[in-house]
Order: C-alpha cells, then sequence, then structure tokens
C-alpha cells in the first residue's frame, strides 16, 4: 500500500484530534461531528454517525459536564484519574473517525497507536501541570488551568481540522516539551 498526501494529512488530522482529547474528552469528538455535519470533514463510513443529531447533542452535554467539572477543586482531579483510559479510547475513536484514505488494516494500528498514544501523553501532561499548579497554589489556580485546556482542546481541534500538518508539528512540539518535564520531576524526586 502507498501512502497518498491525503492519506498523511488524515493521519496528521485524526492525531491532532486525539490530543485535544488528552485536553478535553468530549470537545474534539464534538467539533468533528459539528464540522463532518456541514459538510467541512469526511467522515469514514463507519463514523458517520458522529456527525448525527443525537450524538451532536450527547457530544455537547458532555462537552459542558466535563468543562464545568474541572472548575471543581478535588473533583478535578478524581477525574484526571478517571478519565486516563476514557482519553484513551477518546483519541483513538477520533483518529480513527477522520482517517477515511487508509484500509481498516493500516487506519486500526494508526489509531490506536498514534492516536490513543497522543492523547494519552496529553493527558499525563495536562494531570501534571493541573497537579503542579494545584501543590503551588493550594488548588487556587486549578480554574484557570481547566479553563486553558478548554481553549487548547477546541483550539487544538480547530487547528488539526484547519491545517493539520501544523497542527502535528505543534502537537509534537508540545509532547516532547511534556514528556521531557515529566522526565525532569521524576529525577528530581528520585535525588531528593
Amino acid at each position: 500500500m502507498t501512502l497518498t498526501f491525503e492519506s498523511l494529512l488524515g493521519i496528521a488530522l485524526g492525531i491532532g484530534l486525539a490530543a485535544a482529547a488528552g485536553f478535553r474528552i468530549f470537545v474534539p469528538l464534538l467539533v468533528a461531528g459539528l464540522v463532518a455535519r456541514f459538510g467541512h470533514l469526511p467522515l469514514a463510513e463507519s463514523f458517520q454517525w458522529l456527525a448525527t443529531t443525537p450524538a451532536l447533542i450527547t457530544f455537547a452535554t458532555a462537552c459542558a459536564v466535563e468543562t464545568l467539572a474541572y472548575f471543581i477543586p478535588g473533583l478535578d482531579h478524581a477525574l484526571d484519574v478517571l478519565a486516563g483510559p476514557a482519553t484513551i479510547v477518546a483519541g483513538i475513536l477520533v483518529s480513527a473517525a477522520v482517517m477515511t484514505d487508509l484500509p481498516p488494516a493500516v487506519m486500526w494500528p494508526v489509531a490506536v497507536i498514534a492516536g490513543g498514544g497522543a492523547a494519552g501523553l496529553a493527558k499525563g501532561g495536562t494531570a501534571l501541570l493541573r497537579a503542579q499548579a494545584g501543590a503551588a497554589t493550594g488548588g487556587l489556580a486549578n480554574p484557570l488551568v481547566a479553563a486553558v485546556e478548554t481553549l487548547g482542546a477546541a483550539g487544538l481541534a480547530i487547528l488539526a481540522i484547519v491545517v493539520p500538518v501544523v497542527c502535528l508539528v505543534l502537537v509534537i512540539v508540545l509532547l516532547t516539551w511534556s514528556v521531557r518535564r515529566a522526565g525532569r520531576l521524576l529525577f528530581r524526586r528520585r535525588r531528593a
């Protein structure tokens, strides 16, 4: 199988949307569903349901509940613990949905490894940032972190749709920074 430019754009788009799921689970699903609903984003045949009215209402409701819950200190930490596996599943789902030019034998491994991996790493980075902000400010900065994460999820999802390659580069830079930062923190803790 030869990868075409469209296939590579689909992979970049999928990874960008998956990384956005690491900030907020339902935001990239809602954004992708809305853009597909208006005919500006092709979805794989088995994911056409993402653009249906019931799915969009469900995603919008879930986005509102998830976003508001992250503004409640204590509950935001509990959500981070519970959201880890759901984030990876959402990353896989949203990335597979937009890889329309790939056969399933290629799409699913890419969605699981790249999409799930990007979502999981992004979620780990945001959880680490929230924990650090919470420890440094006694939880007072957590609402600010929650607002930035929500805006980041929406912005990253839109960027992935508009300019997928630029978004992919940004995701790689952010994930690299996040992994390095986490590594430095672990190294400091071990030395202490």
